[in-house]
């Protein structure tokens, strides 16, 4: 099966590059500069605490890093931002990504079901280090029930609910994400003047609520994982 094309196609030695892997990086190098440049400017500024009078990347990190801190310290509590590098790196990352599908000739990475799998393993991966990091040993009480008399039916269980989150989370995303991106092309093709306006509007809503999902369901795994209610 060809693969669709891409601008990165006309760069040599990355054409035959599968198209999620190049876009993916991009994505990537991208929010690296992006950090840098901000934090190059937060740290040359005397008054970094005070926004930028214009909108700029800073502003837009900014109101974005303090949203899901808010949204966090409700969901988690005490303790909440030692999570927000994770859970706003996750967040911008499927963003930008989901939001690079409605630029012509760009291909969202989170339209390949391996992508949004690496996401997802992280996330799987980190909630279940921050639950032994918060509880230690004590963290598998999460797996065995509130009583020693369920354990045998409750261990089996929550693993494979622990085991299907990382699979929910992806299908879930590849599944919006590649309906959402065929029906805009479709009607580009269709009707290349008007219509597909609306619809990339649409986009942009699918694009946010996507990456806000992903980003809650991991705070609610965090959360449950630090819990120390058992």
């Amino acid at each position: 099966m060809a693969q669709p094309f891409t601008w990165f196609a006309l760069i040599p030695g990355v054409r035959n590059w599968p198209v999620h892997l190049t876009n993916a990086i991009f994505v990537a190098v991208l929010l690296i500069v992006l950090s840098m440049l901000v934090y190059k400017n937060v740290r040359s500024s005397p008054k970094s605490y005070i926004p930028d009078e214009k909108i700029s990347s800073r502003n837009i990190f900014e109101v974005i890093v303090e949203w899901l801190y808010n949204l966090m310290k409700e969901i988690i509590g005490h303790g909440a931002e030692k999570y927000v590098p994770l859970i706003g790196t996750i967040f911008i990352y499927i963003l930008i990504s989901n939001l690079l599908g409605l630029v012509p000739e760009f291909y969202p990475p989170t339209i390949n079901i391996n992508t949004n799998l690496a996401i997802a393993a992280v996330v799987f991966f980190m909630y279940n280090y921050y639950g032994f990091k918060e509880n230690g040993v004590g963290y598998l009480k999460h797996f065995i029930g509130p009583m020693w008399a369920i354990a045998i039916l409750y261990l089996p269980i929550e693993i494979i609910s622990h085991l299907f989150r990382p699979v929910t989370l992806s299908v879930r995303l590849f599944g919006n994400i590649f309906g959402d991106h065929n029906v805009i092309e479709i009607f580009q093709e269709l009707i290349p003047i008007g219509a597909p306006v609306i619809f990339m509007f649409l986009g942009i809503i699918v694009s946010v609520m996507q990456a806000f999902v992903f980003a809650l369901l991991t705070v609610i795994y965090i959360a449950l994982a630090v819990s120390h209610e058992h």
